[in-house]
């Protein structure tokens, strides 16, 4: 059966309503007991920081289109405002049950456990004295009212910030209108009150009800939180870009103006207020949202660091497993030239990763390093060594992608340290995003020239690795050595159209392969013999891809797919989709590793990749795919798959177009994140206990000559 009879949009869910139901399933882990209070409260914190980002990005794209007159259908047969009507319809219901879960479970569970978000109206008379004298030192300074009448015109509102409508009247009660920025941008937004442990009050409220020091002589009649979404994606005209650098630093300012995409008002839709402020504003209707409770719940990530005690209110702590032939006391180069080393993180340490460019930083026998980073942290250890090894005289070569969305301006001033500290710095590519993670040390072997290379799933971001479950491989496997070097041959100079051993690169080589796998299953099952497919991944919406797997399935390949977000794809199309079955997994860690197992007649062929199934990752971006060749890291993966796969505490399986828990009726509970963790756990106790007995064995004196001095454990 040919693709092209897959073209039908029934076959196809919208992308974007698919991406709702993933924060959806966020949402539920917010609403789920059975998580520590305060993680449920960082789970509704996320959720409204992805929603956030959803609209900075997705929804503004559509708004544009839609304003242009674009009517051209997407997959599922939507124009762009048909989806925006869809979206904002299923976003309308999301906020009502996401401040239905704030008020009415998360802040009655933390007011019991005396953990109190207070309103001016509670405080004590400590408090209340505190919180004046608070406003007066800290925040008054800062505060900027801008009068809003015929010489002054409505003031310009930043993208998501925080800002108060006043309406005044004067002596002679005339209205007149004014707003006032509350500074979160500069001040905390929770404030911790004094004389009881974990009080707090937001910026907000006490902007609020001081309003009337930065009005004297005027009767505040009302006032109005609200907050504004703007269209911050990165739009760069590439083609004429001289200086990607150049162009990257333009658009970061131009797009601070971006269009109105939403707007949050706390309170009636109806006031003067709000009616004023929508005409100024000028946001569609569908796009204003009325929210009962504090706006921008994002403040819900950062209360749980602000708690004192209340540890049982937390996940319990968590350290990653650290290789002892990976830390920083053993020779890693020599560890890697014995055998390749398979990370799973966050259950095995990123501390390897660290050491290992640590190691070829200060390593006198390496004459040369080359990594791409899309995403770093702040305080980036992988910068620093990049930093340490240009000045011990490595020859440094950096790709620093500044078009990592929201990641620019952290991007920017890294690539700008790493010039300074004397690395070569590529500012990412024309025209594509460079998505792969790859680092390529050569060092001067007793036997020659060797290449060390480590590629991975997720990026260089020792703080993110605490939380994203991803993999790496570390590996002086010869092909793999030659390939990467032609692959930062291509990123750093001009060479195309090299043969690769095993690395596969998009754009365009990993659709390829991906679809001659597929083709393969599906010859395998034609023939009789049996075949399977499973993928795990962030999101699924390439569309010839989808299609290709629905091919697979009508020929009888089982198709398995772990899809964390996004998924277009239908399980629930008679005679097309019978055969796959879709699972997503969301809980303490976000899954976002990627996993490509082809049975091939019980050859297995198992790879690791930068790269979802999406057709910006296949035909716009650098991503790499790589093979797992040794065969005990090969079925470690699978292994690991199939704990995912088993997985019934935090899985939820696609029917119907909706996610549903699985019943785990007279089953025992299955968490595969908490079965790696244990793993992890009882790898450090073996190490510990291996350690200890190292440590008590001592040497027994000869009692005579026919004695031969031997290792035994000591009684003590």
């Amino acid at each position: 059966m040919m693709t092209e009879n897959f073209d039908k949009p029934a076959y196809y869910t919208n992308r974007e309503l698919s991406w709702i139901d993933f924060n959806n399933r966020c949402l539920q882990e917010a609403r789920d007991t059975s998580n520590p209070l305060l993680e449920r409260v960082n789970f509704l914190g996320i959720t409204q920081s992805n929603v956030d980002e959803f609209f900075m990005v997705r929804v503004a794209s559509l708004t544009k289109l839609s304003d242009a007159g674009i009517t051209t259908m997407d997959m599922s047969g939507m124009t762009p405002k048909e989806q925006l009507t869809a979206i904002n319809e299923a976003e309308h219901m999301a906020v009502k049950k996401r401040y239905n879960t704030y008020k009415n479970q998360l802040i009655p569970l933390l007011s019991a456990a005396g953990i109190e978000l207070k309103s001016m109206g509670k405080l004590t008379d400590k408090q209340v004295d505190f919180i004046t004298r608070y406003f007066d030192d800290e925040i008054y300074p800062i505060l900027t009212p801008m009068a809003d009448d015929s010489s002054r015109p409505f003031p310009f509102i930043s993208n998501n910030s925080l800002n108060i409508s006043v309406l005044l009247k004067d002596e002679h009660n005339k209205n007149l209108y004014a707003s006032v920025r509350v500074p979160t941008g500069v001040t905390d937004r929770i404030i911790k009150l004094p004389t009881e442990v974990n009080s707090f009050i937001l910026l907000e409220d006490v902007v609020m009800a001081f309003l009337p020091k930065l009005f004297p002589g005027y009767t505040i009649k009302h006032t109005l939180v609200f907050r504004v979404i703007r269209d911050m994606d990165l739009d760069i005209a590439e083609r004429d870009a001289s200086d990607v650098l150049l162009a990257v630093k333009d658009q970061l300012k131009a797009r601070e103006h971006g269009k109105v995409v939403r707007l949050e008002i706390a309170g009636s839709l109806t006031s003067k207020l709000s009616r004023r402020l929508v005409k100024k504003l000028q946001v569609a209707e569908e796009s204003i949202y009325e929210i009962n409770g504090p706006i921008d719940l994002t403040f819900l990530k950062k209360l749980p660091g602000l708690i004192e005690a209340h540890d049982e209110l937390k996940y319990e702590p968590f350290k990653g497993y650290q290789l002892p032939a990976l830390n920083r006391h053993h020779d890693i180069f020599a560890a890697i030239r014995d055998r390749d080393y398979l990370l799973q993180h966050p259950y095995d340490s990123f501390d390897s990763v660290v050491n290992f460019i640590h190691q070829a930083a200060v390593d006198d026998q390496v004459l040369a390093i080359k990594m791409t980073l899309y995403r770093v942290s702040k305080h980036s250890p992988i910068v620093h060594n990049l930093g340490v090894a240009a000045q011990n005289g490595k020859q440094v070569t950096v790709l620093v992608e500044v078009k990592a969305r929201f990641d620019e301006d952290n991007n920017v001033y890294w690539a700008k340290q790493l010039e300074k500290m004397g690395c070569h710095v590529i500012y990412g590519l024309i025209g594509l995003k460079t998505h792969s993670k790859i680092t390529l040390v050569i060092r001067r072997d007793e036997d020659g020239i060797r290449r060390y290379v480590h590629l991975g799933t997720g990026n260089y971001n020792d703080s993110t690795a605490r939380f994203y479950t991803d993999m790496g491989l570390l590996t002086c496997n010869r092909e793999i050595g030659s390939d990467a070097s032609k692959l930062f041959n291509t990123l750093s100079g001009y060479a195309t159209n090299q043969r690769m051993h095993q690395l596969y690169r998009s754009p365009h080589q990993i659709r390829e392969v991906i679809t001659d796998k597929i083709n393969k299953e599906i010859q395998n099952a034609q023939a009789g013999h049996p075949a399977l497919i499973e993928m795990k991944m962030n999101s699924l919406s390439d569309k010839g891809i989808i299609a290709k797997l629905y091919e697979a399935s009508v020929a009888g390949v089982h198709v398995h797919l772990l899809v964390r977000g996004i998924c277009c794809l239908r399980t629930d199309i008679p005679g097309i989709s019978d055969h796959i079955q879709v699972h997503s997994i969301v809980g303490r860690y976000l899954e976002h590793s990627r996993i490509y197992h082809f049975f091939n007649n019980g050859k297995d062929d198992v790879y690791l990749s930068s790269a979802d199934m999406m057709t910006r990752n296949l035909n716009r971006r650098v991503e790499i795919l790589f093979p797992i060749l040794e065969n005990d890291l090969h079925d470690r993966v699978l292994s690991m798959f199939y704990t995912l796969w088993n997985d019934n505490v935090k899985t939820r399986i696609l029917h119907d177009q909706k996610y549903r828990r699985i019943n785990r009726r007279n089953q025992a509970p299955r968490s595969a994140q908490h079965i790696f963790m244990l793993e992890a756990n009882e790898a450090k106790q073996r190490d510990q206990a291996y350690k200890v007995q190292q440590q008590t064995q001592t040497f027994k004196p000869l009692t005579n000559h026919n004695q031969t001095n031997f290792l035994e454990e000591s009684d003590e």
